[in-house]
């Protein structure tokens, strides 16, 4: 998934966005409000951690902005505004779920992916390809029923894939959808998992690459079929 982070204190920022990462997610982070308006009129999103207390005005205020705009993207707070009414007046104004400071990391990441799930586009929990099973519920992936030790970064670009099997995927797409911002231009980081997701996918080949356009994961037989 695509998040982006909103919280102007740096050192929850980055352990929140850490965290995140270390599970394969692609984030950006933004310090104040006009930052996290620039990155929604430039990117889709799967879900935005906010936070309300803001240096250039509430985050729920900007929330409610975009969701007049038609952004219907997921949205969970980070807070210390742990009243009743506080919740209730998030929600009425387009939260999708509260987490009141200070918090488990560990709940952080279920909600997340608890929010994601209840949001219009509703995916399979699990994708298959062929003889590749992906668990999308569980982080886990099979072929021939057999589990493959995948890291955070590989199941990450393997979803991306797997949810658009049969269709080539831009390198751009990978980017954004399993690096986002953090991406460094001159990076060979998606050659690399491409390359590691080859090894551990085994034979037959379901990865391919189609030279000046991307990757595309399909079964064997249909890449020889006219």
């Amino acid at each position: 998934m695509r998040l982006l982070v909103l919280e102007d204190q740096a050192d929850l920022r980055r352990a929140v966005a850490g965290r995140l990462r270390s599970h394969g997610h692609a984030v950006d982070e933004a310090a104040d409000r006009g930052t996290a308006e620039s990155f929604v009129r430039s990117y889709a999103y799967d879900a935005f951690v906010l936070d309300r207390l803001l240096p250039d005005g509430d985050g729920l205020s900007l929330l409610r902005q975009w969701r007049e705009r038609g952004v219907s993207t997921p949205a969970l707070f980070l807070t210390a505004c742990d009243r009743v009414e506080d919740r209730i007046d998030g929600f009425a104004n387009g939260a999708d779920d509260y987490l009141v400071k200070p918090f488990s990391m560990d709940e952080l990441m279920a909600r997340i992916s608890a929010i994601a799930r209840r949001s219009g586009d509703i995916r399979p929990s699990i994708v298959r390809v062929s003889d590749l099973e992906v668990d999308l519920g569980r982080r886990e992936v099979r072929r021939r029923g057999v589990l493959l030790p995948l890291r955070p970064k590989e199941f990450a670009l393997l979803q991306l894939l797997a949810e658009r099997a049969g269709r080539v995927v831009s390198r751009g797409d990978i980017i954004a959808g399993c690096w986002g911002e953090s991406h460094e231009p001159a990076s060979n980081a998606e050659e690399v998992i491409v390359a590691a997701l080859r090894r551990k996918l085994g034979a037959p080949a379901l990865l391919r690459t189609i030279r000046g356009a991307g990757y595309l994961l399909e079964a064997p037989d249909a890449a020889t079929k006219p």
